[in-house]
């Protein structure tokens, strides 16, 4: 591993970078919403809590994301935390046509909001603040409904590719 002082003062470029963040293990979440009373969705990894008070949730989404579309619509979200065995739900949501993605799979709602079935856990979010960072936009949500199952095997995705997680 390089130390000392950079040799360059340039930031660094998007190749890079996706390199640098292979190395961080995240887990794998859904983010779905509704938009013209059709459920829609994405795949993100870029997801976080921001406070515990007031409780905040985070995702950023691209500009040109219909999920962000929707969200902006109906001011609301939910984030649907995935299981291992869920990981085709993942590729599914992450490529494809964003109206197609949810053909066939099992799903109810709270509120309206889609929420993936056999989901891990799951939060129902009300809009607070959408920050434009780049080409994406930074959604913070006031999750005002969560639950949780006691039995988890999470969706991990590291080196780009997905991981279990060791219970030793």
């Amino acid at each position: 591993m390089p130390t000392g002082e950079p040799l360059r003062s340039a930031p660094v470029g998007g190749a890079e970078l996706r390199e640098f963040m292979r190395n961080w293990a995240t887990g794998v979440a859904v983010v779905t919403s509704r938009l013209a009373g059709r459920p829609v969705g994405c795949t993100v990894n870029a997801f976080t809590s921001v406070s515990l008070r007031p409780p905040l949730l985070l995702v950023s989404l691209a500009r040109t994301s219909h999920t962000l579309a929707a969200i902006t619509a109906e001011d609301g979200f939910a984030v649907n935390l995935l299981q291992r065995r869920q990981r085709g739900l993942a590729d599914r949501f992450a490529s494809g046509a964003a109206e197609d993605r949810f053909a066939g799979v099992a799903h109810h709602t709270v509120d309206g909001l889609p929420l993936i079935d056999g989901a891990m856990a799951v939060a129902v979010c009300a809009v607070t603040q959408l920050v434009a960072a780049a080409d994406h936009v930074l959604v913070l949500g006031s999750p005002y409904w969560c639950q949780a199952g006691d039995d988890a095997d999470p969706a991990i995705f590291f080196g780009g590719r997905y991981r279990a997680v060791d219970p030793t």
